[in-house]
């Protein structure tokens, strides 16, 4: 593989893009074709579009998103917590520069305020002449307030000042030693807490468990040091390579108590409608865990 990670040896060619899962795993994906790549400030970036996934984008090696399935993480990234809080009108986002958590937000019809937290505006730029399928014009939404800056001075911030959300979403980079690591660790998930109002909740995720246990059991670990409810759940993505965990915590909100019904229901109440994965049924089979996670969150 070289250095940037789109090429693996004399079978790849230049329109093969290769993603390394981990340091003995991968896949491929031939007919590719690069659109833009480049370093910003903070990162490595690159713009494909392939026959299987559409456009997506990669940050430092990884893939972050694509058109053909970001479905699956934004729509359980928002909607788990979202359909659980009974009026939501002001949401955090950490991360989130390609606007796909901004547009599940904006279905909400109660959202009047959807706040974007993007450490590198490159990721906007990108998104922004690239990834129209994913924002779906988000971001220039009236109630969406895009900031450029690092998400751990804007919560300390807020903090002080006294804000206030319902809903917070981390989507953000993996963990490890990037602009994310500090995102992930206890102060900040305690400040993040302290924005959080009545039956307020934060998602994040966690990694793949089958290859990332140690990486999901000390992040929910580490929630579970600050908030009351902490509920893990699970999902098969595959621009991440299988499945793929997510968490919502809370101090008065346990998504899992919530029925398929209940959920089903509040989606029409709300006249959600078109979603290509969530549901009620999805929701409340999420928290259903096979043996081996259970093992790995014990």
């Amino acid at each position: 593989m070289s250095e940037d990670g789109t090429t693996a040896g004399p079978e790849c060619g230049s329109d093969t893009l290769v993603e390394a899962l981990d340091a003995h795993l991968g896949f491929f994906c031939r007919g590719a074709r690069m659109l833009e790549a480049g370093v910003s400030r903070y990162q490595r970036y690159e713009v494909w579009d392939t026959p299987t996934f559409g456009k997506l984008f990669r940050l430092d090696g990884s893939l972050m998103s694509a058109e053909r399935d970001e479905f699956v993480y934004h729509e359980n990234l928002v909607h788990v917590p979202a359909l659980c809080h009974p009026a939501p009108r002001r949401a955090l986002v950490v991360g989130g520069g390609d606007g796909g958590s901004a547009r599940e937000l904006l279905k909400h019809p109660g959202i009047e305020r959807v706040v974007v937290v993007e450490l590198d505006e490159k990721v906007v730029e990108l998104a922004r002449r690239h990834l129209g399928a994913i924002h779906q014009g988000a971001l220039d939404d009236p109630r969406t307030e895009l900031h450029i800056g690092d998400g751990l001075d804007y919560v300390r911030s807020a903090v002080a000042a006294g804000e206030a959300f319902e809903l917070i979403v981390l989507d953000l980079t993996e963990p490890g030693e990037g602009p994310a690591a500090a995102l992930y660790r206890e102060p900040f998930l305690a400040d993040c807490r302290a924005l959080l109002r009545g039956e307020g909740a934060l998602t994040l995720h966690l990694g793949a468990p089958w290859r990332q246990a140690e990486q999901v059991r000390t992040l929910v670990r580490r929630m579970r040091e600050v908030f009351t409810h902490v509920r893990p759940y699970f999902m098969f993505i595959p621009l991440y390579g299988g499945l793929w965990g997510l968490a919502c915590a809370s101090d008065r909100v346990d998504p899992q108590a919530r029925s398929a019904s209940v959920i089903d229901a509040e989606l029409a109440r709300r006249g959600i409608a078109g979603l290509r994965y969530y549901n009620g049924e999805v929701h409340a089979g999420q928290f259903a865990q096979p043996n081996f996670l259970r093992e790995v969150l014990a």
